[in-house]
């Protein structure tokens, strides 16, 4: 056991670290069992697991210092796993990032003080909008391994040292662009809400976005005041500062697994048939595969990311319709079943808005889209950052995938029942 602080505390953290492991192992059971949306669970039962990893990682630091590098290092990468499962998740929830481009088509995010975009022109939210977030978050977590390798070599080199700001230990530049990361991450996931926060209110997304938001990037920066205090000399040695920062997250840990049940509770999924018969193992096997990171982060980064085409009128009311080619993701597999089991939302009116999908040549104008009035929805509207530009007349939108030239084709098709020359 560690010398350096009181053995009590010991007790205290391994009570805390076992309550906190049974918990959550218990937790990810019940949504094992009542594994009734895949698409979804999967995402849940891993950042759930977060618990485990955060507790026993911290508990074995805890009472082996000396290993504490290798320790903290599983923990760190785990937690920029959970960030990306915890995107995915609310992207999953609202049908993928189709669905979320369809559903945003005309919008755009104002500018804000409190989203630091003041000095920006509005955002429009798109495909690239949706992309960006995604690579945002995706960029912390293709980094983090990155750095803990780097670490690793630079702790073995005696180059590193936890705590240690001397400009000649790597320990402030890792943490520089560690925070650095942390933010774009974060800041990602910040503009994701403010954008989708109305398709996201079924789901309560407050408490998951605050029990993710504090374990990951305040234990962070818990970590780095820590560090900081024992430097200032408020703790005696950084030593000192990594044990009281491994008890700390012990305890902490207990209390996220029981907000885990909260945030994430197994009894929306319970007796529900909608993802089929699925068994104990197969349910876990699901979750644990790493075949949709690895196709999304490959799909992300592709220069061959799918195409989208957005028509729009011009503003002077001239009959020829530009073209606007944007990227953004085509769903496909659970992302498709998703909308099919939601097609009363994704039909052809979204949000009041009717959404025209007849196929227009490059000459002809597409077909101007109705726009119904729904007064509880502008009201929700002007009392946000969101702009819908799609309530103006002037500017109507249409979006298809493809591009068909109809101009070969006959004007007047006969019905069926009709006969004609054979």
């Amino acid at each position: 056991m560690a010398d350096s602080i009181p053995f009590y505390l010991n007790i205290v953290a391994f009570l805390c670290t076992v309550g906190a492991i049974a918990l959550a192992i218990f937790h990810i059971y019940r949504h094992l069992l009542n594994y009734t949306e895949p698409t979804y669970q999967r995402y849940i039962v891993r950042i759930v697991f977060m618990v485990p990893v955060y507790a026993f990682m911290s508990f074995l630091s805890l009472v082996l210092p000396r290993s504490s590098i290798y320790f903290d290092s599983i923990r760190e990468v785990y937690e920029a796993w959970v960030i990306y499962n915890f995107l995915s998740l609310c992207l999953a929830w609202v049908g993928g990032p189709g669905a979320v481009v369809l559903s945003l088509s005309g919008r755009s995010l104002q500018p804000s003080w409190c989203l630091m975009t003041c000095c920006f022109p509005p955002l429009p939210l798109d495909g690239r909008f949706i992309r960006r977030c995604k690579q945002g978050c995706l960029q912390f977590v293709i980094l983090k391994p990155i750095l803990v390798a780097v670490t690793l070599v630079l702790y073995a080199k005696g180059k590193y040292k936890d705590g240690n700001f001397n400009p000649d230990q790597a320990y402030l530049y890792l943490t520089i662009i560690y925070t650095i990361s942390y933010t774009v991450a974060l800041y990602a996931l910040v503009l994701f809400y403010m954008a989708c926060r109305d398709l996201l209110q079924p789901f309560n997304p407050v408490p998951k976005f605050v029990i993710i938001k504090s374990v990951v990037f305040l234990t962070y920066w818990q970590g780095v005041l820590v560090f900081l205090a024992a430097k200032s000399g408020f703790i005696k040695t950084a030593e000192e500062a990594a044990h009281f920062q491994n008890f700390i997250i012990c305890v902490e840990m207990l209390i996220a697994a029981a907000c885990h049940f909260y945030a994430f509770p197994y009894k929306e999924y319970a007796g529900a048939n909608i993802g089929g018969s699925r068994s104990f193992s197969g349910s876990l096997s699901h979750a644990v595969k790493l075949n949709d990171f690895y196709h999304d982060t490959v799909h992300q980064f592709a220069p061959t990311y799918h195409d989208y085409v957005l028509y729009n009128h011009n503003d002077g009311g001239d009959e020829r319709t530009k073209k606007y080619r944007s990227r953004t993701f085509v769903p496909t597999g659970q992302e498709m079943d998703a909308m099919r089991k939601n097609k009363q939302v994704y039909a052809n009116k979204i949000d009041g808005v009717s959404v025209s999908s007849s196929l227009s040549s490059g000459a002809s104008s597409p077909k101007s889209s109705s726009v119904t009035s729904d007064p509880a929805r502008s009201e929700a509207v002007k009392s946000s950052l969101l702009v819908d530009a799609s309530d103006s007349l002037d500017t109507m939108y249409d979006m298809t995938l493809i591009d068909i030239d109809m101009s070969s084709f006959p004007g007047n098709v006969p019905s069926a029942n009709e006969s004609g020359p054979k």
